[in-house]
Order: C-alpha cells, then structure tokens, then sequence
C-alpha cells in the first residue's frame, strides 16, 4: 500500500489514558457534580491524547466520532483500538471485510485527530511471521488506502461516510501478549511495515518489549506491582520519563497511555508524567 512521505517537526511525547469513563474518577480526576457527557471535553483540556476503547468491543458510529471531535481541542489526538473480532476471533487471518468494517465505522472522521490504531492480541497468539507478515500489509497506510478499504465494507456498516480527501499517514501497533513475538524476525516484519511493537508494562503478566520498530513508539501503562491498580509513583514515573527522552531523540514521536485506572490512579498518573516529558 502507498504510504505518503512523513514530515516531522519537534518530536511529542504525548500523553493520556486508556478511556475516560470511570467511576471511580467521578469526585477525583472529575469534578464532584461534572456530568458524565463533559467528561471527554474535561480530560482533553487536562492531557494530550485518550484511547478510544468502546472500538476493541464493538463497530461505533460515525455519529460518536463526529461527536468525541467535536468535543476536543484541535490538537488532541485519538489513539483507537482495532476490533477484537480481527485480532481475538479472527486472530489476523482473512481480515479484509472485518477491517472495511472498521474503518467505514467513522474511525476515518476524527481526521487529523487520529493518532495510531492499536491492535491487541490476546496471550494465547503466539508468533507466525508469514500471519503476521500479512496483516500488516493489509493495514492501510495512507487516508486514501483507508478509504479504499472501507468502502468495501459489509452490511455490518449501514453507509460508509468518507472524510475529506488529504494526504496523511495512518500509523498502527502492535500489542503481543505471547513471549515469541519477541524477536529479531517480528521486530524486522515490523519495521518492514512501520509497525511499532507495543512497549507494555503489565505488573509481569505479559512480556514486555522494548525494540523500536517504527518512527514512533506506543507505551501502555497497566500499572505495577498490581495489574490495572497500582499507581506508579514518582520514582517510577521519573525512570518512565528518561526513557521516552532517549526513544524521542531525532524523529520519533511517543505516544503513551495509562492503563491503571481501577483505583483512579491513570488521570493523575497521565498528568505527571506529561510534565516530566515536558521538561528540557
């Protein structure tokens, strides 16, 4: 697929969660009395860049996209997770109308707002270089390779509705929860595609892996000692930041999103550790 020529500026680290509606948030991270349709508008005033996790469940409407848009800055950046029925059911293999469907969904609609797609794996999925090797080709690199592919959508999607025409990358990661995908053969299938490996730390309950394999790097944050719970710390969090500092030197961008939100600790977390990357 084509891929059009990246332009960079100053590297971002950007900063968010993983989602933005929780309980336990409300009367914390959230004003006491906030209502719950403010609560996107609320942390994108506070963080850079959120995923969009309702995408891993099931195909959202391209009226929620128009709508979560419109409800952030102009520099805010979505990170949307990809369909559990590519990567859980279908687990990569005969993808094609399963990926029409979900970026004919709206995906497409956030426009420049749209930060990578993250593709999560379950444990279970263990290495196949010549699988792997053909998802990836299969992943739209280019907003007209997404529009292409989206327009070939099934009636799971009622009516595909197509941005505005323009020039830009679609960027991807890859988030393996199997030891064998650490390796130099997936790091250079990868990298072949532009693909970054998803930098996980997940209290030791999936492997974490650190080979950079794109112009940009996905770090996922789901809390340690306790998976989902633990807050980090400023310790850790300052460890955290030297190590974005290093991958950010030259042209890579970082995204990074916080996955510790059962005890509320991800927003504030989040909100840390943007300003220690901020830091000179």
């Amino acid at each position: 697929m084509s891929q059009p020529t990246p332009t960079f500026d100053r590297p971002r680290t950007l900063v968010g969660t993983s989602g933005w509606r929780y309980r336990s948030w409300r009367g914390d991270f959230y004003p006491k009395g906030l209502v719950q349709r403010r609560e996107l508008e609320y942390l994108s005033r506070r963080l850079a860049t959120v995923e969009i996790n309702g995408s891993f469940y099931s195909l959202q409407s391209a009226s929620s996209y128009r709508r979560w848009s419109a409800e952030t800055p102009d520099d805010f950046v979505f990170g949307v997770k990809g369909g559990r029925y590519v990567t859980h059911m279908l687990r990569m293999r005969g993808v094609e109308s399963a990926l029409a469907n979900f970026f004919a969904s709206g995906v497409l609609l956030l426009g420049e707002k749209l930060g990578p797609v993250l593709w999560q794996l379950p444990e279970r999925v263990t290495f196949d270089a010549r699988e792997l090797d053909g998802f990836c080709a299969q992943l739209p690199t280019g907003l007209a390779d997404a529009v292409a592919l989206a327009s070939r959508h099934t009636d799971k999607v009622a009516e595909f509705e197509a941005p505005a025409p323009a020039d830009r990358r679609i960027l991807h990661a890859l988030e393996p929860r199997h030891p064998s995908f650490d390796t130099d053969e997936c790091a250079a299938i990868l990298a072949g595609h532009n693909v970054a490996l998803v930098t996980a730390d997940s209290a030791d309950r999936w492997p974490m892996m650190t080979r950079v394999t794109a112009d940009f790097v996905y770090v996922r944050l789901h809390g340690s000692p306790d998976l989902y719970a633990s807050g980090y710390g400023p310790q850790r969090l300052a460890g955290w930041a030297a190590r974005l500092r290093e991958w950010t030197r030259g042209v890579r961008d970082a995204y990074v999103y916080f996955d510790n939100d059962a005890r509320g600790y991800a927003p504030h977390d989040a909100q840390t550790m943007a300003a220690l990357c901020a830091e000179p």
